[in-house]
């Protein structure tokens, strides 16, 4: 049946739909050789080039929705390619699949990541606009007064606009190095380490450990992956608008 072109470009994990809408707008994709309209509904066997380069929109076309939970180790990377040869997290991951990686995790952020063979629900999953929680445990070095976890929490401006954690709350240590537990409702590039610098401490570890109502499993080990249950695929999809 044929679809909305910015859904199927989605759905194929090249960007978001409203992403897609522009370069619709700007005249820079093209359907059967033909410039598009926004409006315009195509098969998944049109053929679709987005600045001359064609693209493939059945690479994600699968009967059901996988997501796959990893355990990121802290030293490698979240990108495909690497000039330096480091390790990729796509390293660890099955090749039955191509995989759409749900937000990224700096070099030294260890923790979950998701990924989803369902490029429309990891894009949607990535969008502000839902307000996803991501929680982390993070490392302190600093003495942290209450004032400090109140800001936190009320907002500071940071360079790239106003962000703060939804919520802050002690998660042991003790001496110059302590633990705390917080939650953010985006995912801005070094959102968490910044904020904590903003007010001169120093984060010496940062852990990702849920994404939504998906925690990271105690057992799953260093760059090992699982795959989610079904359930908590359709809570995933069920939080984005998503059909089973």
């Amino acid at each position: 049946m044929p679809e909305r072109l910015q859904k199927l470009i989605s759905s194929a994990g090249y960007g978001s739909r409203r992403w897609a809408e522009r370069l619709i707008e700007q005249g820079r994709i093209e359907v059967n050789n033909k410039t598009a309209s926004i409006g315009d509904k195509v098969k998944i066997t049109d053929a679709v080039k987005i600045d001359g380069r064609k693209i493939d929109l059945e690479r994600y076309q699968e009967e059901d929705t996988k997501v796959i939970i990893m355990n990121k180790q802290a030293g490698v990377i979240c990108s495909n390619k690497d000039e330096k040869g480091r390790k990729s997290v796509f390293d660890f991951l099955p090749k039955e699949s191509r995989w759409v990686m749900v937000g990224r995790l700096d070099l030294n952020t260890s923790g979950l990541l998701l990924f989803a063979n369902n490029g429309d629900l990891a894009n949607k999953l990535m969008h502000p606009s839902f307000e996803i929680e991501r929680e982390y445990s993070v490392r302190v070095l600093g003495k942290v007064e209450n004032q400090d976890l109140q800001q936190l929490t009320e907002g500071i401006e940071l360079e790239d606009g106003f962000a703060k954690f939804s919520s802050v709350s002690i998660g042991g240590g003790s001496g110059a190095n302590r633990w705390y537990k917080v939650a953010l409702k985006e995912g801005r590039k070094r959102e968490v380490r910044r904020l904590w610098e903003e007010l001169g401490f120093k984060v010496s570890r940062l852990i990702r450990i849920r994404f939504g109502e998906i925690r990271l499993p105690e057992n799953l080990k260093a760059n090992q992956f699982d795959y989610l249950k079904p359930w908590q695929v359709k809570q995933l999809l069920d939080s984005v608008g998503l059909k089973s």
